[in-house]
């Protein structure tokens, strides 16, 4: 119980990482830190009033813009960012984001140099590439959250759709997070059961589809984006660094040869645990997935550009 981890960003997503992750009873001490004065403070003293009643002893804190509170850090998460407003280009919030997140991951790299950083700011595959190259960490310890989000999305709906336990449906998507997300149904199965012999490819073809607008699905109905989905997601990677499970997992990882693939920060499967990615899956693909894949990384790659455009590093 001696692990500490911080989560800069109190917004509804960073609360919903700290709540969860606190619920686990698996770290010592949860680190909550925001800009906005009270907002972390409050956030913190509520999951930790609650520590009775939902049974952990994790101490949760919170504070306001002090870096010095997050020193030796054994995970970062990093959720700060603005979101996308209206009349505001997909260049705009890039550049917007890529300032908060160089900034955030600098002051919070200056107090832990040896921590597993994981990104879950949007646009997010530029949002790692952003902190990769500012801490100057290897690949294997700056890392983002789509896929894990994506392929509980996908579960959920597959469950849905054949009325069985999500427990017993296991996903596997690659590639950006967005409608460039590539799920894989020949590697979805239930209960060991391949997807394709349950579902017609009609209806996997519309699971598909709802899963690649998932995110967008939330927001048109909320006004905003999620949080408890994406919450229990980075929490669930949090844990398998802290307890080192060796968890496999989809995440958003700089890419060197992969999938014939280098430079790109794209969704992949790897192995999690406690030295952050400690093993890159690579899958067997058929032409159709390789050609969806590729055209994934087209698209991060041109949003990595703008970013690069900037001049920023």
């Amino acid at each position: 119980m001696s692990k500490k981890v911080t989560v800069i960003g109190a917004g509804n997503v960073g609360a919903t990482v700290a709540n969860v992750l606190a619920g686990k009873n698996i770290v010592g001490d949860i680190v909550l830190l925001d800009i906005k004065p009270g907002l972390a403070e409050g956030k913190a003293l509520d999951i930790w009033e609650s520590s009775h009643i939902n049974y952990f002893d994790t101490r949760v804190h919170g504070y306001t813009d002090d870096y010095s509170k997050t020193a030796n850090s054994d995970v970062v998460v990093i959720t700060s960012g603005l979101p996308r407003k209206p009349g505001m280009s997909r260049d705009d919030l890039i550049g917007t984001n890529a300032k908060i997140v160089k900034s955030v991951a600098e002051k919070a790299y200056e107090y832990s140099p040896d921590a597993i950083y994981i990104v879950v700011s949007n646009p997010l595959d530029v949002m790692t590439y952003t902190a990769y190259l500012t801490t100057g960490l290897p690949r294997e310890r700056v890392f983002g959250m789509a896929g894990v989000l994506d392929t509980g999305r996908f579960e959920a709906f597959i469950a849905e759709a054949l009325h069985v336990s999500p427990k017993d449906v296991t996903a596997l998507l690659m590639g950006g997070h967005g409608d460039t997300m590539v799920p894989l149904p020949r590697y979805t199965t239930v209960s060991g059961i391949p997807l394709t012999e349950l579902l017609d490819a009609d209806t996997i073809q519309r699971l598909v589809e709802r899963t690649q607008k998932g995110g967008g699905e939330i927001v048109k109905l909320l006004g905003t984006s999620a949080w408890y989905a994406p919450g229990a997601a980075v929490a669930q990677m949090v844990e398998a660094v802290i307890v080192d499970s060796h968890r496999v997992m989809p995440v958003c990882v700089m890419l060197d040869g992969e999938y014939g693939l280098k430079d790109v920060a794209l969704g992949v499967p790897v192995k999690l645990g406690q030295n952050g990615v400690e093993q890159i899956i690579e899958v067997d693909l058929n032409d159709e997935e390789k050609k969806l894949l590729h055209r994934s990384y087209e698209h991060v790659r041109e949003v990595m550009q703008v970013l690069d455009d900037l001049k920023l590093f």
